[in-house]
């Protein structure tokens, strides 16, 4: 590491230490705090990119961890001519990084870098795929789709990047798929010269950057699909570089739901109506002519509903969206052929057609056949070893349906990937440890056997901060005076608070059982209760809650975990329930399954340890600076009465515990 010594003047990790120092660079940038903590997380990250190595960092709140890790990351791409990949869980972060911390360290750091976020190519208009769509709209476009089409044409003409997140309204996806930039029709040959080229002047911005920001969902889609194969050869998907994740306590759950088969309903619907709609007379068989192409595409809708609705009726969904598919043949094989058939079609119809551009919207449509197809061959054999198959319901009403494959063990998957040698892979979190300082579980549930661990506590002084409360007198779940003792105790500790709350289910029915009956309840003690689920965005009803005064959230899953609520707001988090995973889903079925198979015990390697970290997540609301204060409620009397109560208290932070 000659080169990086001379490059960054001196010894890297030293250096690092040196900026993080009481009196470093960082000292310059407004409300720093030394943080020890903060200096270690980072001298690590220094040292694992100098030497190579993969390192596991649990790091507590408060910490500072996006400083910690952008830091070194920074200076060791500029030094080595390598870029840093960024990739988070929520939205939340991404703009932390890229408006707050990275404008920070462009002030302080004695390099300059640029930083750019990685948004999928899908988010992109294509300007030469609306110019042809403007061209062929009659053919192709209903009367309100044509509207649409001009609506995205003006905005076209004044848009900054061309990209989703600039338009005011959500397009019409039916019309959107037409124009927006697509792998093999957007190429860097075809468009890559264009100045209007929204998609290839946001590449260029990437290879001109230092800092990559993407979300793990777009991460994993990426490095998992064949589609991406030559631009990960051509460097653009950078496989010399190196990687962190941050908010990586969600990476086998994203990785899970991104590596695998999902083939829709509805989707696999809109692809053949894009050739040709029956209802619209509409579609690119239409543009070309094509009679037989018509017939096959008009039939094969038809078809297809036929073999989903054979599939529904082999399905018992029971009260659930999901149903296991655990034999091969779910129902006859009546689809693939036709779509092998259509697939013939559309490839003749592109020979003959003189265009460029339009033969490569064909070919496009071809693959996406072909793809659905394959999908449909694997689900009905299960030739993906390994691996768990299940149908789901999706839509607003449920009311299409979505074949599922998807590996048991992402480990190995997730370990081919992004633990690769010679390429540093850093994973962090607040919440990775389940009781072993080594963060053993995650390691090997992800793949990261060989990662180095590192266990940093938070700077906070819980003892000070935070009181827990433990409720020994809950009744069990199952008895008839559950829900009366629930609604009691919600009640009693929300006015200890004025309100004021967060109130976490384990389930969205549980939720909507006790929401009802308390609102009489909040409205005498004047009261503003939210509760999720009611037609509210996520991200608005936080809005909401943090700028009302007494108010009190009820909230399920997505409010265990990424969200931010620091000072008065947020002083109380009441966890209805110890958040056990019901293994409903077949994934976590089948992962339970293989654990007894392999002779371990499924409670103990998995649903134990996936509840404590999902309870850190939940307490871990509470306190986000050193000036909040608060108090977290338990309702749940199996930590104090059910021998594996111990591993939970253990993983919480040590504070003050009041039995009552």
């Amino acid at each position: 590491m000659i080169a990086l010594k001379n490059a960054l003047g001196g010894e890297f990790v030293e250096q690092i230490r040196a900026i993080f120092s009481d009196k470093g660079l960082l000292s310059k940038a407004k409300n720093f705090e030394f943080r020890p903590q903060q200096q270690e997380m980072a001298a690590g990250v220094a040292h694992a990119l100098e030497e190579e190595r993969h390192l596991v960092v649990e790091a507590g709140t408060g910490v500072g961890k996006s400083l910690a890790y952008l830091a070194p990351a920074i200076l060791f791409a500029r030094a080595q001519h390598k870029k840093a990949i960024v990739s988070t869980h929520t939205i939340n972060l991404q703009e932390q990084l890229l408006y707050k911390d990275i404008p920070i360290l462009k002030k302080i750091l004695p390099v300059e870098f640029e930083a750019a976020l990685i948004k999928g190519r899908q988010n992109y208009l294509c300007p030469r795929r609306l110019d042809r769509a403007l061209e062929q709209a009659n053919e192709l476009f209903t009367g309100p789709e044509q509207n649409e089409l001009n609506r995205l044409a003006k905005w076209a003409r004044t848009t900054r990047d061309g990209s989703l997140s600039d338009l005011a309204i959500e397009p019409d996806p039916k019309v959107w798929t037409q124009v927006c930039s697509e792998a093999h029709i957007c190429t860097q040959k075809t468009c890559g010269q264009d100045p209007r080229c929204f998609y290839q002047q946001a590449r260029k911005r990437l290879l001109a950057a230092d800092v990559l920001v993407i979300n793990h969902t777009l991460l994993f889609m990426l490095l998992g699909s064949p589609e991406t194969q030559e631009e990960r050869e051509s460097g653009f998907l950078f496989p010399n570089d190196f990687l962190i994740l941050d908010e990586a306590h969600t990476v086998e759950q994203v990785a899970s739901r991104q590596i695998g088969i999902g083939i829709s309903q509805y989707g696999l619907r809109s692809t053949i109506q894009r050739l040709y709609n029956a209802r619209t007379r509409k579609g690119l068989f239409t543009v070309m002519r094509d009679a037989e192409g018509v017939r096959f595409a008009a039939g094969l809708v038809d078809d297809a509903e036929k073999f989903f609705a054979a599939v529904e009726s082999k399905c018992d969904f029971k009260k659930g969206r999901e149903f296991r598919v655990r034999d091969v043949d779910l129902v006859p094989d009546t689809i693939t052929g036709q779509l092998a058939a259509l697939q013939a079609r559309i490839a003749e119809v592109a020979k003959r057609a003189d265009d460029e551009f339009l033969k490569a919207e064909l070919q496009e449509y071809a693959r996406r056949i072909r793809d659905v197809r394959t999908g449909i061959a694997v689900f009905l054999d299960q030739s993906a070893r390994e691996h768990v198959y299940w149908v789901e319901r999706t839509g607003k009403t449920a009311q299409f349906l979505t074949l599922n494959a998807a590996p048991i063990d992402i480990a190995p998957v997730v370990r081919r990937m992004i633990f690769r040698d010679n390429c540093s892979c850093i994973m962090t979190s607040a919440t990775l440890a389940v009781g072993r300082s080594d963060l053993a579980y995650f390691r090997r549930r992800i793949g990261a056997d060989e990662a180095e661990p590192m266990l940093l506590g938070s700077p906070f002084d819980f003892r000070k901060q935070m009181k827990l409360f433990i409720v020994q007198k809950m009744p069990d779940p199952r008895d008839a005076g559950y829900e009366e003792a629930l609604e009691y105790w919600i009640a009693h500790f929300v006015e200890k608070t004025d309100g004021r709350a967060f109130v976490l289910f384990t389930s969205y029915r549980g939720m909507q059982q006790v929401a009802g009956p308390m609102r009489d309840f909040f409205s005498r003690k004047k009261l503003r209760l939210l509760v999720q689920g009611e037609g509210t965005p996520r991200g608005l009803l936080l809005e909401q809650f943090k700028t009302t005064p007494r108010a009190v959230l009820f909230g399920t899953d997505s409010f265990w975990m990424g969200v931010d609520v620091p000072g008065e707001a947020l002083s109380n988090v009441i966890i209805t329930r110890l958040p056990f995973a019901v293994p409903d889903h077949p994934l976590i079925e089948a992962k339970l399954e293989l654990i007894e198979g392999r002779g371990g015990d499924p409670f103990t390697e998995y649903s134990l340890p996936e509840a404590i970290l999902k309870l850190r997540q939940g307490v871990g609301r509470l306190i986000r600076t050193k000036g909040d204060r608060g108090i977290i409620v338990i309702l749940d009397n199996r930590v104090v009465t059910k021998p594996y109560g111990r591993a939970f208290m253990q993983a919480l932070p040590k504070c003050p515990v009041e039995i009552v």
